[in-house]
């Protein structure tokens, strides 16, 4: 599948962040895309995997690393409806990622520059280039959302 723009791609995202939360999961969704081509898709799945590193981050990546065969994906670009953690940013990192393109910041534990500076640091042996705020008022409103429902059965389950 091919998309030509940020917003395009976040939108594809977002599609994925929906279907995490279809599935009881935190709604954050990812897509990897090399050479106009999403070559990984992912959602949050922690829940239902029983994995706590199933992030939407970390299972695109994995997609994508089995697509192309390598563990690199050097010169591919990571899209995602929230800022990624700092979990998620190392292993960016490791990954050898060219671009993260997100849309909600995290300001509780953004590791792009909202609580943590791991992507854009020139300490570590590779940097990525990070683009904040695609599509922000779409991706943080399906979290809001998400979290408003959940307080609400909560409170409804409490009764």
């Amino acid at each position: 599948m091919t998309l030509s723009s940020d917003e395009n791609r976040i939108q594809r995202a977002l599609l994925l962040a929906q279907r995490a939360a279809e599935e009881g999961e935190v709604p954050v969704g990812a897509i990897i895309v090399f050479e106009n081509e999403i070559i990984g898709e992912g959602w949050n799945r922690p829940i239902s995997s029983h994995d706590p590193s199933s992030h939407a981050e970390i299972n695109a990546m994995r997609a994508a690393a089995l697509h192309l065969a390598n563990y690199r994906l050097s010169g591919a670009e990571l899209y995602v409806t929230l800022e990624p953690c700092v979990m998620c940013a190392g292993a960016i990192v490791h990954a050898r990622l060219s671009r993260v393109i997100y849309g909600a910041h995290d300001p509780r534990a953004g590791a792009a520059g909202s609580v943590f500076e791991v992507l854009p640091t020139d300490k570590l042996n590779h940097r990525v280039e990070v683009n904040a705020g695609i599509m922000e008022e779409e991706c943080a409103a399906l979290l809001q959302s998400f979290f408003r429902q959940r307080r609400e059965n909560s409170r409804q389950n409490n009764e």
